[in-house]
């Protein structure tokens, strides 16, 4: 629990969580004049929100509440106040708190993050249980603040939220599609839903140029490395998501780490573009998100000496945050960290001082510190020793405020199973998904031409490859879903999954099987030259049998690739891509994807194999 022993700050968490119970009606009439509705198209609209009124809240407040308001973090269980046992033990150790509602009673949070793993997020229907859960244990504190819920749903690879809610293919894939309709679609879809669940901040879109095909954390989370386009994709799916005011998107990760060969889970990153470099390979998609009005941009936990040469990370960074973001993008929405937990923030300071040094450099929201005890009692003192003025801490609060205002929440909080079931997963939204998957596999290679495949000359078909850990709700395996759907478009289809490293027993196996079988699909992830992907590859095509490669993350693996009649990119290995992929396959539908990045040959990468916008179509070679 928070220390707050020390320092005349009103209230205590302590004393908060034994105030008398205040009805919703209550709650709302304390905040009365922070927002209206009116009604537009049906639908209500939070109107502007009333600063006058937000800064006599803000004066109301204790300083421990305000503390409280900066941080968003994890919590775990799938309700607010009965988790499972093992949750419970999970939340006294890492947050000394037994359940969600004493998180907030204790340390009245601003924000909460829901993860998988964490499992806040079981089914839709539970979703918006632990949601009211949430917002009924804070609306019941003095002052009544609601909370702003988040999560990660990228879609594609980084998924918090699965099925039966839509899920849509990832920012590469779109990239690949180059609709930025089908960007906007996917946003208002993705946050009608999310909104329904009673998540209003989604960390996305990805805003990084991904200019370096080794980036090992941004990839295909990225819609390309051309920085126009990349652009244009972040301001429609921003616009999407943003639509009715439904939920703040976040542009992420300032000021741009698509160009690095570190993740920041893990060490810290060093970007070594000019300054003339960031301003025309990274700075472009967040400019654009800005100028969409972006809600919320994301820091990134990576070092830019052009941008800042004291050899702080830019979650830390003054000159970066306050001095580019605010001052030169005209920025002044919420600006939140990336998770604090990280390697890549944590390896200069303390725990202690890394959420006072991203204040003081112009943060807003501090995302899951890895203990929050010692973050908010660190920021309490930063505040009580002088180091940060409670003046500074209004600044982020107000910010922070008028972002709940604006989407409603004070009006607004709770939502409802009917509005889960209207919202969520509906078929509409389902087709929506498919469709816009079938405009992003793109056809790389095609000789022959070998696909489409016929099922009268090729009708058993043998499904082998890489089968990663499935994105939240994907149905099965990748290879298990791959050849379900080309069972259900009329083939004889075998999944017979051999890893990402496959043994030489497990090459043998896949060569008999292959034997047996007309045709082989073969699944391949993030191959390197020394891969054993590479090694299978090279066995399956001594078969004589006609082998389709399809790349399920990054499209570079085809330069690693020994040569094949046919080579696909899905981008992802989650239901949605792969279904898609099969109906190409099954010539159902014609690749119209092209590509966002280019492939440079293996053996020279000075040279490009396959540059941005190559794509076939059926008919074409």
């Amino acid at each position: 629990m928070p220390d707050t022993s020390t320092g005349s700050t009103g209230s205590t968490a302590t004393h908060s969580r034994h105030t008398a119970t205040h009805s919703r009606r209550a709650v709302l009439a304390a905040t009365a004049g922070v927002t209206t509705t009116l009604a537009l198209g049906g639908q209500a609209h939070a109107a502007a929100p009333d600063d006058r009124k937000l800064r006599a809240l803000i004066a109301r407040m204790t300083l421990p509440e305000k503390v409280g308001q900066l941080f968003v973090t994890r919590v775990y269980g799938h309700s607010a106040t009965a988790p499972d046992q093992a949750d419970i033990d999970a939340n006294l150790k890492e947050l000394g708190v037994r359940t969600a509602a004493e998180l907030v009673a204790g340390y009245r949070v601003g924000g909460i993050i829901y993860f998988t793993w964490a499992h806040n997020t079981r089914d839709p229907h539970q979703i918006a249980d632990l949601s009211n859960g949430i917002q009924r244990a804070s609306l019941t504190q003095p002052r009544g603040l609601p909370v702003l819920i988040s999560t990660d749903q990228e879609h594609g690879i980084v998924c918090r939220v699965g099925e039966p809610a839509t899920l849509f293919p990832g920012a590469m894939a779109i990239g690949a599609g180059g609709s930025r309709t089908d960007a906007r679609t996917l946003g208002r879809i993705a946050g009608r839903e999310l909104r329904a669940l009673g998540i209003r901040q989604n960390y996305s879109p990805v805003a990084d140029v991904n200019v370096n095909p080794a980036n090992p954390v941004i990839g295909v989370r990225s819609f390309g490395s051309e920085p126009a386009a990349v652009a244009g994709m972040v301001a429609a799916e921003v616009a999407g998501y943003q639509h009715a005011r439904q939920v703040a998107a976040t542009a992420k990760h300032f000021p741009g780490h698509g160009d690095t060969a570190v993740d920041s889970h893990y060490g810290f990153p060093v970007i070594t573009h000019t300054r003339e470099q960031w301003d025309r390979l990274d700075a472009p998609p967040f400019r654009a998100a800005v100028r969409a009005g972006i809600d919320s941009i994301m820091t990134a936990h990576i070092m830019v000496p052009a941008l800042d040469n004291s050899g702080d990370p830019a979650t830390l960074s003054r000159p970066i945050l306050t001095g580019i973001l605010r001052e030169e993008l005209g920025y002044d929405g919420v600006v939140v960290t990336d998770s604090l937990g990280m390697e890549g923030v944590r390896t200069k300071y303390g725990d202690d001082r890394v959420p006072v040094l991203a204040l003081k450099a112009g943060v807003d929201q501090l995302l899951n510190p890895p203990s929050l005890a010692i973050a908010w009692n660190a920021v309490l003192k930063a505040v009580q020793d002088g180091e940060l003025t409670e003046a500074r801490l209004d600044e982020s609060i107000l910010r922070i405020l008028r972002l709940k205002a604006k989407l409603g929440l004070f009006d607004e909080p709770y939502v409802s199973q009917d509005g889960v079931d209207r919202n969520v997963g509906t078929p509409s939204h389902l087709r929506a998904a498919d469709r816009i998957a079938e405009r992003t596999t793109t056809l790389l290679v095609n000789e022959g031409p070998l696909l489409p495949l016929s099922r009268r000359t090729h009708p058993r078909v043998l499904v082998v490859g890489a089968d990663p850990a499935s994105p939240s709700g994907t149905t099965g395996p990748p290879t298990g879903v791959l050849a379900a759907a080309l069972t259900e478009l009329g083939f004889t289809a075998t999944a017979l999954s051999t890893g990402t490293a496959p043994s030489a027993a497990t090459i043998a196996r896949a060569v008999a099987a292959a034997r047996e079988v007309d045709a082989v699909v073969v699944g391949t992830y993030n191959v390197t030259a020394s891969s054993a992907q590479r090694t299978l590859v090279e066995q399956l095509l001594t078969t004589g049998r006609p082998v389709v490669a399809v790349a399920v993350r990054n499209p570079y693996d085809v330069a690693q690739l020994p040569a094949v009649p046919a080579y696909l990119a899905s981008y992802s290995w989650t239901d949605v891509e792969l279904r898609a992929a099969a109906r190409v396959i099954a010539g159902r539908v014609a690749p119209r994807g092209r590509l966002p990045v280019p492939v440079q040959r293996a053996d020279d990468p000075a040279r490009v194999l396959y540059p941005v916008g190559h794509g076939l179509s059926y008919g074409s070679r």
